[in-house]
């Protein structure tokens, strides 16, 4: 693990991944507020693309310390963490990657350091900090793209019951197996020590009040022109393609691509299609 120290001396840790002269891309786990070790090496995605890919963990998490102020846990008040991260490796623009709620955070760092920034890639992204409105007819009509699954009608009524509102503390464990493009013991593995690496204070406070402005982002990204990648997965309902394509129109002129058959992990479940697609992006 490397380090550094953010400007109110919080030291926070990174891993490396890929070869050593390979011009690096900063990736941003979600969770929210996960350490990076459920990304692995994201499907190869460092020999594909002849890159050295960064995992950070975010604050609180992983090798990371804990802050002194738990409000820097806010997602807003993390952007000053990897602007500290780019000085740190002596970049002048560097390249995001930002998965799930870390799409977020990486957002909102595009938004307040624009020329910073090279290349942004938004892998099956959360769309709080953009303002986007996911119903719940959305997520079951995705969901129903894995009908004939042997645990499919278990997980669709917790589902159900999760988008109408009056999910209990069961259904939202149930909904699992819809977050993988294959419910098998990889992906319950994957689950399991996601479950270990997050920081559950933390968590509460990433969305907490004042952590995003959507107008004023969307605003920034309308003007933003570095070249950027969105990613979804086919039967992901946390981040459905329909969603997804409306983060994409927020940029102009971003790539917009849909992983057939993944879910909300898609290196899991196609890592060849998922390394050579963002590779290619990344090339």
């Amino acid at each position: 693990m490397h380090t550094f120290s953010t400007p109110d001396g919080t030291t926070l840790a990174y891993r490396v991944e890929g070869e050593a002269d390979g011009d690096p891309v900063v990736c941003l786990p979600g969770g929210p507020m996960q350490d990076s070790r459920y990304l692995a090496d994201l499907g190869g995605l460092a020999a594909r693309a002849g890159r050295r890919l960064l995992f950070l963990d975010p604050r609180g998490t992983g090798s990371s310390a804990v802050p002194a102020d738990p409000s820097s846990y806010r997602c807003d008040r993390q952007v000053e963490d990897v602007e500290a991260l780019r000085l740190h490796l002596g970049l002048e623009r560097v390249d995001i990657l930002g998965h799930s709620a870390g799409a977020n955070l990486a957002v909102r760092y595009a938004e307040h350091h624009p020329e910073r920034v090279s290349r942004l890639a938004l892998l099956t992204p959360s769309v709080f900090a953009l303002g986007v409105t996911i119903d719940g007819e959305t997520r079951r009509e995705t969901a129903r793209l894995r009908q004939g699954e042997p645990w499919f009608a278990e997980a669709y009524a917790a589902l159900e019951a999760v988008t109408e509102g009056r999910g209990g503390p069961a259904d939202w464990p149930a909904i699992t197996p819809f977050m993988y493009g294959r419910w098998d013991e990889r992906a319950r593995a994957h689950r399991d020590a996601g479950d270990e690496q997050r920081n559950n204070e933390a968590a509460a406070v990433f969305a907490s009040e004042g952590a995003f402005d959507p107008p004023a982002t969307r605003a920034a990204l309308a003007a933003f022109t570095a070249r950027v990648l969105v990613l979804a997965g086919e039967v992901d309902i946390s981040a459905p393609p329909k969603a997804v394509a409306e983060v994409a129109g927020m940029f102009p002129g971003a790539e917009f691509a849909v992983l057939p058959g993944a879910g909300h992990f898609p290196w899991l479940d196609d890592a060849d299609l998922f390394a050579e697609t963002v590779a290619a992006f990344l090339r």
